[in-house]
């Protein structure tokens, strides 16, 4: 369905690595040691590169050169035709000074607005040192010498953080064209990585991204962007490891192809959301490796009023990971109506999920769960009035280790109705605490299709293995649940237009594993 979409993308791709090749070989260097950088990860180097850059765009553009050493810098700005190179053992240091990321808001180390034909390339690194930086941060706070809106407040995840406000992110692209960012590794930030927002033509290949500083610091956001591809990168985040958001009414990520990844995240692997203003069209994901992630290694997620649709999603393999899926239309943005999501298909997917914590010790971990729960299934859910449509989940393994404890959470199955809408909270997998299904529940949806799902659970558990409550059009063909846990294994409540094949339990009755309220 979306062969024709990508193809065109692929073209454009082509087109554009050709052409940056065939101008590379023309390109004239400019190496910032000949304006005055000094590698000695003590001189703070920022007018030096700023005016390497400033005389290349003068020129028409050129490669920046970051030669081999450590340079500190504060923040810089790149303009069009400007290739910033990092030779392989070059490190671009973030100052670890609050004041050198301007007054106010702080400014990312990187920043770029409306400019076109951009890039970062090269095998060097750029390291936010965001330790030593938020030294300096809590040292001017407790000094009172700067201002935080946040700061000794206890947010709702139970943690006491300075305002991302004072926390620069690395990269931060604003409306540009023809970007390109290769072979770098990112690391240390205190927020956000890097966070491109309304750019179109942004390729993205062999990255490498170390992001468990700080809370806050997905490891990349793309924002109401179109025309992007992410390809064969790494990426180790304490918050959403890769994460597509739309903070505009008028806008939508669209065109936007993912592959071959591997992430881990103290929040989820894969999210689109949860800034949800405007849309997410026309995505497709391919082979993402996913491991010792908190939440979820799928989220799709409109709670804002966004149009959420035609996603493609294959090939996930997640291990030790909190959760499998999470579909969410809620609605928490009260001056717009609730948002649509609708033709998504999701298929190859194996996910284990284990009994404990999975980013346990790592250095930031995703905030405890503060009520008493068992293991989270995985969930599509929507919303009285605002129902989730047209869902295919094809060639679904979940392997559950299990264990659930009646004494720490209980929740019966004949009493669906206490399950909480919570229609304006903060959508992720745990939002609703206990569930009554230990493997896959499923609320106010229309058109769901499920073939050839596996859901296992070693340990005990008292719930059913899955739940469908007030679902117009239910298509189970081929759901198996070879081990046994309780009665009824699948419960219906309010579903019509139900059609079961091979449904797959060993050992007992049609009638006592399925049971409709």
């Amino acid at each position: 369905m979306y062969l024709k979409y990508f193809f065109k993308l692929f073209l454009a791709v082509s087109l554009c690595t050709f052409i940056s090749i065939s101008v590379r070989a023309q390109t004239k260097v400019y190496n910032i040691v000949n304006y005055g950088a000094v590698a000695d990860s003590k001189i703070n180097n920022t007018n030096a590169i700023q005016k390497a850059i400033d005389d290349a765009s003068a020129n028409g553009g050129g490669r920046v050169l970051v030669p081999s050493g450590r340079f500190v810098t504060g923040v810089i700005t790149l303009r069009s035709n400007i290739e910033l190179y990092l030779d392989e053992n070059a490190f671009l240091l973030g100052s670890t000074l609050r004041a050198d990321y301007g007054p106010g808001n702080a400014s990312p180390l990187i920043v770029s607005s409306h400019q076109h034909h951009i890039a970062i390339t090269g095998k060097g690194t750029i390291d936010g040192q965001g330790a030593d930086l938020l030294k300096d941060i809590y040292s001017r706070l407790n000094a009172g010498t700067l201002q935080d809106t946040e700061w000794r407040k206890i947010n709702p995840w139970h943690q006491m953080r300075p305002t991302e406000d004072n926390r620069p992110k690395l990269i931060q692209f604003d409306n540009c064209d023809s970007i390109q960012i290769k072979n770098i590794t990112i690391k240390n930030g205190l927020c956000w990585i890097q966070d491109y927002k309304g750019c179109t033509n942004l390729i993205i290949d062999s990255m490498h991204v170390e992001s468990v500083t700080y809370w806050n610091n997905d490891g990349i956001d793309i924002v109401d962007c179109k025309s992007v591809k992410l390809t064969n990168s790494f990426i180790n985040a304490a918050d959403d490891g890769i994460c597509l958001k739309s903070e505009d009414s008028n806008s939508a990520c669209e065109n936007v192809y993912v592959a071959n990844c591997r992430v881990r995240s103290s929040a989820s692997a894969i999210k689109l959301g949860t800034a949800s203003f405007g849309g997410f069209k026309k995505i497709t994901i391919r082979d993402i490796s996913v491991y010792d992630t908190y939440r979820s290694a799928i989220a799709l997620e409109t709670v804002d009023g966004a149009v959420l649709e035609d996603i493609d999603i294959r090939g996930i393999t997640a291990t030790n990971t909190g959760n499998a899926i999470v579909i969410r239309l809620g609605r928490r943005n009260k001056k717009a109506p609730a948002g649509i999501l609708r033709r998504v298909y999701i298929g190859n997917v194996t996910v284990d999920v284990p009994a404990g914590k999975p980013d346990a010790g790592y250095p930031i971990e995703g905030p405890v769960v503060s009520i008493p729960h068992n293991v989270f299934p995985s969930s599509i859910t929507g919303i009285p009035g605002s129902r989730v449509e047209d869902i295919t989940l094809e060639n679904i393994t979940i392997n559950y280790e299990g264990g659930a404890d009646k004494t720490l959470a209980y929740f019966g199955a004949d009493t669906l109705e206490k399950v909480p809408e919570k229609i304006p909270d903060y959508p992720e997998f745990s939002m609703f605490g206990e569930l009554p299904a230990w493997g896959f529940y499923i609320r106010h949806a229309d058109g769901i299709k499920i073939k050839n799902m596996v859901l296992t659970c070693k340990g005990a558990d008292y719930r059913p293995a899955f739940v469908a409550d007030d679902v117009n059009g239910l298509d189970l063909h081929y759901l198996s649940i070879p081990q046994l846990k309780t009665q009824p294994v699948i419960l219906l409540n309010k579903v019509s237009r139900l059609k079961l094949e091979n449904i797959r339990i060993p050992g007992k009755k049609k009638h006592n594993i399925i049971k409709s309220l």
